[in-house]
């Protein structure tokens, strides 16, 4: 998430009422996860495992729940509860605004686009020319959706990202206010949800073709010219490289990636990272050779065990 003007680190801290270490007037510009910091950004973290990564990474302003030096050329917040105190500063930056029409005034449509009844547009919303928004599509605020698009009816892009912390027995709600950026020539199916990021974007890549009844989660980045059939799941901060097939139901958990041109075939469950131009199945997802073997030495179980129980 990008500052419509930077700020001081001084005031940051301010803000949230937290002592700092650093140049005072060192230079705030935005706020994002660790996975996609960049320099001039503020990040949180508020677990041991994760200081080193925080305080190396690109970020230069860390919220931190641990008295530590502060590295050269960043700045630290001092916070007792660092994600908290994030979130506190990114509603304050950036507030949710209620829908107060139907298509917001301030949404950027191409006249040449057809938007059919019922279409909800949020604020600040760009849609290029040519695009095709069938009926019942909610886009929140923010989304970016390129020329040559297809939305069926009832998809919802831009909802809140599924992110929370566990305090106790309860969960806190992680502030979401980045967005879904949709790419010219990709068409979505009836029916799906596109979550936008955290603080960065959902990005789906030019020429995609998504179906019916697809979850995408936060700060997901799909490649061009993939196709997902219906049904899929894929969780939060995935990266699904280039002309990647997922066949129906197929589930990916956050933070993986899935390599150029990998297909995955029905029903399969992917807990890690795979590799590029290989097909996979199964639960957990393997090479589909490997896969077939397994299955065809399980059938053969039975044999084995009455063998070996007349021995």
């Amino acid at each position: 998430m990008n500052l419509a003007r930077p700020f001081h680190l001084k005031d940051i801290a301010q803000l949230i009422d937290c002592e700092f270490s650093g140049d005072p007037d060192h230079l705030i510009k935005g706020f994002n996860e660790i996975h996609k910091v960049r320099e001039g950004d503020v990040v949180f973290v508020d677990h041991p495992k994760y200081y080193d990564k925080a305080l190396e990474s690109a970020a230069t302003t860390i919220i931190i729940n641990k008295q530590v030096d502060c590295p050269e050329g960043k700045g630290l917040i001092f916070s007792e509860d660092p994600c908290a105190d994030f979130n506190k500063l990114t509603r304050h930056f950036h507030p949710y605004n209620t829908i107060n029409a139907i298509i917001s005034e301030s949404a950027v449509i191409h006249p040449s686009t057809t938007l059919e009844p019922n279409v909800i547009i949020g604020d600040h919303v760009r849609i290029g020319k040519q695009c095709l928004i069938h009926p019942g599509v909610v886009i929140h605020d923010h989304t970016v959706i390129g020329d040559h698009v297809i939305i069926h009816a009832n998809t919802v892009l831009g909802a809140d990202a599924f992110y929370y912390k566990k305090r106790g027995s309860e969960y806190d709600k992680m502030h979401t206010c980045g967005n879904v950026v949709i790419e010219d020539h990709v068409e979505i199916g009836a029916l799906t949800t596109i979550d936008k990021g955290i603080t960065g974007d959902t990005r789906i890549k030019k020429g995609t073709k998504i179906d019916n009844h697809v979850q995408v989660g936060h700060d997901t980045v799909i490649g061009e010219n993939c196709l997902i059939a219906a049904h899929c799941g894929i969780a939060g901060a995935t990266i699904i490289e280039d002309e990647v097939t997922l066949w129906g139901q197929v589930g990916i958990s956050s933070g993986i990636t899935i390599g150029k041109g990998a297909i995955l075939l029905a029903t399969s469950g992917v807990s890690k990272s795979l590799e590029g131009n290989t097909t996979y199945f199964g639960a957990p997802a393997e090479p589909i050779r490997q896969k077939y073997r397994e299955l065809a030495a399980m059938r053969r179980l039975p044999d084995l065990i009455n063998t070996l129980s007349k021995k």
